[in-house]
């Protein structure tokens, strides 16, 4: 009976080729999307120096992309539905190829003004097609695949992070071969494409509903336990832009190949796709949330002592601590960006809000909105900071940002290890993995990636669970 039983599950969990190919045209989006993010990052701050701009402007134009995403992703969501989400798709993606595509031409500009200013108006436009993409392909994939969320949203995972990837190793090639215009015309043009693809092989759907109470926003924002996951999802955000800004005429020492350069900016994200997907799975079964963010916070200070390095160190930076200072970035990353993610929806629930997807979706809303705040941060602080004291004190910023983080995650450790021990005492007849992570009653996991960033979300109920409570607490 058990073997018929899981025979039954296995094979309702597998995808359909329609299905395969449906999941393919949305991921390709997550793909272009990523290739916007960051393909721009190793070719443009010598761009715009060589136009007099400083680091502080060409730090803001990396940073609006993702303040307009922060602004204008939950409008795109409301009007979802009345637009239709196959057409927001389309057209999202066409605008940010074409405006891939006019970045690129960006060097045919002398002046410094008209330079920086049509700098800025292409990249919030594109951010704006982005965002549609972005936030139409998770209504699409959410109404097609609803009961296979965890495999489609762990395939988009790959897809981002091989766009992640790509983007600037792709872009190095051809920046090899044609200069400053040739990555963002080949990437663009291909983007723009994309649409055309998803037109001839995604169906037409509607749109989704997703009502979420802005009463529960706030009543979410009073456990202090989400408050500090979104405060790490900020900073581990703020990370990535300081390096996206400044790592670049940091390397500059180094007299890298535009090749070699793209591989440099690769390094993280690529140790982020690899080690997502281990990470999400040991903390659905095994390690306590917090754990994983305060050894992420202490890999991201490690990271940053090491490319620097370190001020007050009588070191001079080396290639060699730049390459592990930005792998231990990826792993830190990871660690910050997953946990954050479980560790949110499981305090959210074990403080009595229902085990809904309207809960998801505010943890999944909050989860971006604090990764947008804290890319467009990162990135315009580090062109500060960099104009005022250089990339080596820059980084104190990043340093103490993250130490914050590591104090206030070892304090929630100490703080909840007497209850959760408490549980285990009085909850024998609970797995491992429950005890650990405090929940009697299912695990739930969500995780989200931003510009980002793929959502993935799971929920693994106990077989025993026969009704939901809502609480009146959460309900108002």
């Amino acid at each position: 009976m058990a073997g018929t039983e899981k025979t039954s599950s296995a094979e309702a969990n597998k995808l359909t080729r329609s299905q395969w190919v449906n999941l393919f045209c949305i991921g390709s989006v997550h793909f272009a999307c990523a290739i916007c993010v960051s393909i721009q990052a190793p070719f443009y701050p010598k761009e715009a120096e060589s136009k007099g701009a400083s680091a502080t402007e060409h730090g803001l134009v990396f940073g609006i992309f993702e303040l307009v995403s922060f602004l204008v992703s939950p409008l795109l969501g409301k009007y979802m539905d009345k637009i239709g989400p196959k057409k927001v798709l389309n057209t999202g993606i066409f605008i940010a190829g074409i405006c891939c595509m006019l970045f690129g031409l960006l060097d045919l500009l002398t002046g410094h003004t008209i330079f920086i200013t049509l700098s800025f108006l292409i990249r919030i436009i594109e951010s704006m097609g982005a965002s549609a993409a972005t936030v139409a392909a998770f209504a699409i994939t959410a109404e097609m695949f609803p009961d296979k969320v965890a495999v489609t949203f762990a395939t988009l995972e790959i897809f981002y992070g091989m766009g992640y990837i790509a983007g600037p190793m792709i872009g190095g090639v051809l920046f090899s071969l044609g200069g400053y215009k040739l990555p963002f015309l080949v990437m663009g043009g291909t983007l723009a494409l994309d649409c055309l693809l998803i037109y001839i092989l995604l169906p037409k759907v509607g749109g989704t509903a997703d009502p979420r109470p802005q009463g529960k926003l706030m009543a979410v924002l009073s456990v202090p336990a989400v408050l500090l996951d979104t405060f790490s999802i900020m900073s581990a955000a703020t990370s990535m832009g300081f390096y996206s800004a400044t790592l670049e005429p940091h390397l500059r020492s180094f007299d890298l190949g535009p090749v070699m350069l793209g591989v440099m900016f690769v390094l993280s994200g690529a140790m982020y796709t690899i080690t997502a997907p281990l990470v999400g799975r040991l903390c659905d079964t095994r390690v306590y949330p917090k754990k994983f963010i305060s050894i992420g916070s202490m890999l991201i200070i490690i990271s940053y002592l090491l490319v620097g390095p370190f001020p007050y160190l009588p070191l001079d930076p080396l290639l060699w601590m730049c390459v592990v200072g930005l792998i231990i970035h990826g792993i830190g990353i990871t660690l910050i960006l997953v946990p954050c993610f479980i560790d949110a929806l499981q305090s959210t629930v074990a403080k009595g809000f229902p085990d809904d997807m309207t809960t998801y979706g505010i943890i999944s809303g909050l989860w971006l909105s604090s990764f947008s705040l804290g890319a467009f941060i990162g990135p315009s602080i580090a062109g500060l900071l960099f104009d005022l004291v250089k990339f080596r004190k820059g980084t104190l910023f990043i340093i103490t940002l993250h130490f914050i983080v590591l104090l206030l995650s070892v304090g929630f450790i100490c703080i909840e290890k007497r209850p959760k021990a408490q549980q285990t005492e009085t909850n024998d007849n609970l797995g491992e993995a429950e005890s650990m992570l405090q929940l009697d009653d299912h695990i739930p996991t969500i995780v989200r990636r931003k510009s980002g960033v793929d959502v993935e979300m799971t929920t693994l109920a106990s077989n025993d669970r026969k009704h939901q409570s809502t609480p009146a607490s959460a309900a108002e």
